[in-house]
This record gives structure tokens, C-alpha cells and sequence, in this order.
């Protein structure tokens, strides 16, 4: 008889899970609370624009390839995809701007006008930063972290001193780079890790080597074709996949999960993966007493940042505007202060704008644009209407100094999201939208398990647990959480036999 699995949450882990699953030889049944699968990577229309509602910047494109390739797919065949160029651009104030080049020795040139001798800098920076991201890839992001042992080999050891563990982002980069408006382009990655370029090991440089060599991507369409993508894999693998179906609790008998309680009734299954958020799952699905960690565990967290978007359309075309827009304009560290150390709302905040109908017709009406505006926040800030408001305000007024025309009076659709909506949309411990913080001590087998201590049937994916935040992370998390069930089926077998 076929081993049965329920994975919560339609979102990339979840839905990674589930086809990894599949595979396996479970039959699987996926629940998704909303209409759509997708979690942060859904999507709305109105006004006859079409908005992804989080994720936009595509990096790592290989791993959804190799996941595709796995299962004996193309991924050519569900998604279709261009590099950007340029990548993105940065707004650095008073008329001042850096066009990011696809072509790395174009790039090269860039780093050298602004830096003599920053350009054969980048080379040796980005050669570190391949080594390390080559090295994470194989030896490090595929660990379930559930031991430190799974660090003790050969190439893992070999490797620990040339990754950077121990020095800081910020003192690697300024090794290399003396120029401020350098040096923001560089950090820029890390400012959603977490914590400050000076609390972020230099490993994460590896971000670098993905963003300048291995390119910046669209999936036409928009970043939910990349869902549909995974959605219509899963299906072709036999998930039945279960939306507007909403997880109130899970019935405990002993050590495993006898029932998974639903508003569409109750559900039964061999193993269950939470996708859903972790903290959700475990202090409040799980019946009092049965939870994996304290809740002293999950307050001294250090959560990465939330943050405010404004989904925005506007009548007509903007000429300035690239695809990706960096708006750095401001001290990045204070900013970075704002949202680590003091958490409050940024006085002078830093801000993303995608425009994605640049390169894509289909996500606005003719002749119209369409606008994502993201603001790293702290997690926890209460957002009310007032002070949605405001930063709206101020965004358009950046964007319109910049641009030299106006965009306010152009508006046609304009919504807000943010830490309330996290919350309510996705149960997100304190309105978190990127996960934990990437600190050396969140690392690895020191996150939260991907499997429960007590409870043997119950599984973890997602942000909250290895390998971390983003969209290549999400589906390997989900590849890793149904390898290791599986490997743990096969020795339960053998036991047997």
C-alpha cells in the first residue's frame, strides 16, 4: 500500500515538497489556504494590471532547472525566461545613476569609471564569491542541518576558512572597494539577510557572484509563471492539490499525527510537511504541550526584515525607469540601523522599485505602467493607513525627482501590503516576509529542524528552516524535507526486513 503524505501550504516549498514527494512514491495531497497556489509568489489583477505580490528579482535560475530536469522535464516547457539587461539600475541622488550591465566586462568598465582600479578588483571579489557559491551549493545548502556532524567532512572542512565564515560582509567588501556608491551596490544583496553588512559572515558574497555572472531573469509573464510552472508539475505528478482549504489544528496520539483538521473536514496521512509558517505550526496548530520549541525559543529569533509595498498603476509610460530600480539615495546603514538594531520606522529609507512592463506587455493595459514598490522595514511595526499613506507619499516623491515628471496624478490602482497582511495572509511570525536572519548563529543545523523532536510523522519546509529566505532556497528546502523522509522510509524498511 502507498505511503501517504499531506504538505501544508502551496507556496514554492511546499509545492517542492509535494512533487519531490510524489516521486518518492507517496501519494500526496497538498492544502493551500487561498485561491491560488503560490504563498508570497502569488499574484492579483486589477484595473487590467497584473501584479506579482512578492517575489520579483529571479537569480539562481539553475535550480528550478535542475528540479526540472529531475523529474525529467524541461523547465524550457512550462517557463520562459530572459536575462535582463541591464540587470537593474541605482539611484544614487541628484541626477546621479548606475546602469548595471549584464556583460561582465561591461561591468568591469562601470566599477573602473567610478573606482580606478575597481574593475580588476571585481574579478578577484567575484572569484572568491564563485568559490564560495560553488562550495555552498554542494557541500552546505543541500544539508537537512540537523547535526553538526553533517559539516564535519572532508570538503566541508577544507573549505571553512575560504568561506568566510568568521569575518564580516562589510570588512571583505572593503577590502576591495573603497567608493561608497561601490560599495552600496555590493552590499546591497545582504540588506535582506537580516542584520548589518557588519553582522553578515563574508560568505554571503556568494549573492555577488549570482547577481554579476550568473544574471538577473524574468520569467515572461511575470515571477507567478514560475509558480504555474511548479503547480502544473505537481499536478502532472499526481498531487491533488486542495485550495481555499484552511489547517485549524492537528490531533497528537502519542508520537505522531493521527488528524490534520481543516475547514473542509478532517485529514489523514502517513507523514505531514508544514510549508505553512513554522512558528504557526508549531505554537498554534499543535495542541498545548506538543509544540518543537518555547515560546522564549522564537522571541530571541532575529528575524530578517518585513517590509511595505505598494502595487501602483499609472497611465502612462515613464521614460527613467528600468525593469529593477534601486533607490539608494540615502545612508544605507542607518537605514539597515532602522531595521536591525532600533526597529522603527526609517527616516530616510532606502527603497526597491520594480517596473515590470518594461519588459513585459502583458502585466499592464497599453500605453500604461505597472509599479512595485518595496521598503525594508523591521518586523513588528504596526502599519496603520496613516503611515501606509505617508511612505507612499515619499516614494513617489523620490521617484518623481528622479524621473523629472509627475506619477501622483497619473495614478489609476494603487494598494498597499504589509506587516498586518503577512500576518493575516500568511500567519507570518511577527510579519516577517523573508525569514530568519542569516547571522552565523542562524546557520545551518543552529535553525529551526526540519523534522519535529517527538512527533515522528511531522516535517518542516520553508523560510523558517534550512536552507533559508528566497525562491531557488524555497525548492531546495523542499527537495531536502521529502529526501530525508524518504531516507528515513527506506531505513524503517530495512529495519524491518
Amino acid at each position: 500500500m502507498a505511503s501517504t503524505a499531506i504538505v501544508i501550504g502551496g507556496g514554492l516549498s511546499g509545492l517542492s515538497a509535494a512533487i519531490s514527494l510524489a516521486k518518492e512514491g507517496y501519494t500526496v495531497t497538498l492544502v493551500e489556504r487561498h485561491d491560488q497556489t503560490g504563498g508570497r509568489a502569488r499574484m492579483f489583477e486589477a484595473a487590467g494590471f497584473r501584479f506579482d505580490m512578492g517575489p520579483s528579482w529571479y537569480w539562481m535560475p539553475e535550480v528550478a532547472a535542475d528540479f526540472f530536469r529531475q523529474h525529467g522535464r524541461s523547465i524550457d516547457d512550462y517557463v520562459t525566461l530572459q536575462r535582463l539587461d541591464p540587470s537593474y539600475q541605482v539611484i544614487f541622488g541628484k541626477g546621479e545613476q548606475v546602469s548595471l550591465p549584464s556583460s561582465f566586462a561591461a561591468l568591469q568598465a562601470v566599477f573602473e569609471g567610478i573606482e580606478p582600479g575597481a574593475g580588476s578588483r571585481l574579478e578577484k571579489f567575484l572569484e572568491e564569491a564563485e568559490y564560495k557559491y560553488n562550495t555552498a551549493m554542494s557541500a552546505y545548502v543541500r544539508k537537512p542541518g540537523l547535526h553538526v556532524l553533517e559539516l564535519c567532512n572532508g570538503e566541508v572542512m577544507r573549505s571553512f576558512l575560504k568561506m568566510d565564515m568568521l569575518q564580516s560582509f562589510s570588512h571583505h567588501a572593503r577590502k576591495y572597494f573603497k567608493d561608497e556608491r561601490l560599495l552600496k551596490i555590493i552590499e546591497f544583496p545582504v540588506l535582506f539577510l537580516g542584520a548589518t553588512p557588519e553582522r553578515i559572515p563574508a560568505m554571503y558574497s556568494m549573492m555577488n557572484y549570482a547577481d554579476m555572472k550568473l544574471g538577473t531573469w524574468y520569467p515572461e509573464g511575470g515571477m507567478h509563471m514560475l509558480v504555474s510552472a511548479f503547480t502544473r508539475l505537481a499536478e502532472e505528478s499526481g498531487v491533488r492539490i486542495m485550495l481555499n482549504t484552511t489547517v485549524e489544528g492537528m490531533d497528537v496520539q502519542g508520537s505522531r499525527i493521527t488528524g490534520v483538521g481543516t475547514n473542509r473536514g478532517k485529514l489523514t496521512a502517513d507523514v505531514i510537511v508544514s510549508g505553512a509558517d513554522y512558528h504557526h505550526t508549531d505554537r498554534q496548530l499543535l495542541p498545548s504541550g506538543k509544540a518543537n520549541y518555547s515560546a522564549q525559543y522564537w522571541e530571541k529569533r532575529v528575524m530578517a526584515p518585513s517590509c511595505l509595498i505598494y502595487y501602483v498603476g499609472v497611465r502612462r509610460k515613464i521614460a527613467r525607469l528600468q525593469h529593477h530600480n534601486l533607490f539608494f539615495e540615502d545612508d544605507f546603514r542607518q537605514h539597515a540601523e532602522a531595521i536591525y538594531n532600533a526597529p522603527e520606522w526609517p527616516q530616510k529609507p532606502l527603497f526597491y522599485l520594480c517596473c515590470p512592463s518594461k519588459t513585459d506587455a502583458t502585466v499592464a493595459p497599453p500605453g500604461m505602467e505597472n509599479l512595485f514598490f518595496l521598503i525594508p522595514t523591521a518586523p513588528g511595526l504596526l502599519d496603520t493607513p496613516d503611515i501606509r499613506d505617508q511612505y507612499l507619499q515619499l516614494v513617489l516623491r523620490k521617484t518623481e525627482a528622479f524621473c523629472g515628471e509627475d506619477i501622483t496624478q497619473q495614478i489609476v490602482y494603487s494598494r498597499s501590503y504589509a506587516c498586518t497582511d503577512f500576518i493575516a495572509d500568511y500567519s507570518a511570525f511577527k510579519g516577517n516576509a523573508y525569514g530568519l536572519a542569516n547571522t552565523l548563529g542562524q546557520t545551518a543545523f543552529l535553525k529551526p529542524s526540519i523534522r519535529h523532536k517527538k512527533i515522528t510523522n511531522l516535517f518542516f519546509t520553508g523560510q523558517l528552516t534550512v536552507p533559508g529566505p528566497g525562491v531557488p532556497p524555497a525548492i531546495i528546502s523542499g527537495q531536502v524535507v521529502a529526501e530525508y523522509i524518504s531516507k528515513q522510509k527506506v531505513s524503517r524498511y530495512e529495519s524491518v526486513i
